[in-house]
């Protein structure tokens, strides 16, 4: 007969064996590149297909150029630069979000920028999305040094008097607000940051949470160790919060309040932490981001106020 030992022994073996299959089915469904997605079923998010199909072909029909360096891992990463109409050492490096692309997250901030502002503008795609190599996701972790790079590739091909704006939504938003923790080049002046979390390891728990009704933190802490064993970092390492003391250009906060995938209240702990000269915008009845597509007109002048700040009046054309 089983022994009381070995049947608790035979118990806790089962569980373990249940959380390990659960953290690598979670980390999987979070680090793994994206599969073509299923069209959007639900109203507002077709629209924003709509849309986004429209503000893309506006902007390929510009004729942007198509660019590509190396990751940190050696891998391909690919961006769309579209120059500014007249000659100018302003630019912006907009980054996307998770399972997302530079143009389907960004492209309708195309005539904010270029337009308005007539500032240079890069649309890079991350790590295992759009039309860069990779197999895993980055949430922001060395994503933020592959950015870099780009800000690096700007300066060694425009010159080191040019001007730089970091502008991220979700976990472009964690990515720029890493590159701002990293001590970056001088040449990037401030940071946008819309809707981004305040760490993969809490993004993950409040996702959870949703799932299942609760928080689980062995679980996502069994998914982290997945995580490195297969993409080389833990989800504590994309820690914009727990690294904002080392922030060193003025921030941006922009968040909606109705965000419930990454809650409003990220962003208030976020703002709050900040040790820079900063700002925020917080859109009433609105979810994860589509603040732009809600508030247009309130997000392009605090934008363009901030840049005015920051910049020089000089910098921004209306202003």
């Amino acid at each position: 007969m089983l022994t009381t030992v070995k049947i608790l022994l035979i118990v806790l073996a089962a569980v373990l064996a249940i959380l390990s299959g659960a953290a690598v089915y979670a980390c999987g469904y979070a680090i793994n590149r994206p599969k073509k997605q299923s069209p959007p079923t639900e109203e507002i998010y077709i629209k924003r297909a709509e849309i986004r199909r429209a503000n893309n072909q506006r902007l390929y029909d510009l004729n942007p150029e198509d660019l590509t360096i190396k990751s940190v891992h050696g891998l391909d990463m690919r961006a769309w630069f579209l120059p500014a109409e007249k000659e100018t050492n302003k630019f912006v490096i907009c980054v996307h979000g998770h399972k997302c692309n530079g143009p389907d997250e960004f492209s309708h901030m195309m005539p904010l920028y270029h337009y308005d502002l007539g500032f240079n503008y890069l649309l890079p795609d991350l790590t295992a999305h759009g039309r860069s190599d990779g197999k895993y996701i980055g949430f922001g972790s060395y994503d933020s040094d592959n950015i870099l790079l780009w800000v690096n590739y700007l300066i060694d091909r425009f010159g080191k008097d040019i001007e730089i704006v970091l502008h991220g939504i979700s976990m472009g938003a964690a990515t720029v607000m890493l590159c701002n923790e990293k001590n970056p080049p001088e040449q990037v002046k401030l940071v946008i940051e819309d809707c981004g979390y305040t760490s993969a390891f809490e993004e993950m728990n409040d996702t959870l949470k949703g799932m299942i009704g609760f928080k689980f933190k062995p679980l996502v802490k069994m998914a982290s160790l997945v995580c490195k064993i297969k993409a080389g970092y833990f989800f504590e390492d994309a820690d914009p919060l727990g690294n904002m003391d080392k922030a060193k250009n003025p921030m941006l906060f922009i968040h909606g309040e109705s965000d419930t995938y990454v809650p409003f209240e990220f962003g208030k702990k976020l703002y709050e932490a900040c040790p820079v000269d900063k700002d925020y915008m917080w859109v009433p009845d609105t979810i994860h981001a589509f603040s732009y597509y809600n508030a247009k007109e309130q997000y392009d002048a605090k934008v363009k106020s901030f840049i005015a700040q920051h910049m020089g009046s000089e910098a921004v054309k209306t202003v």
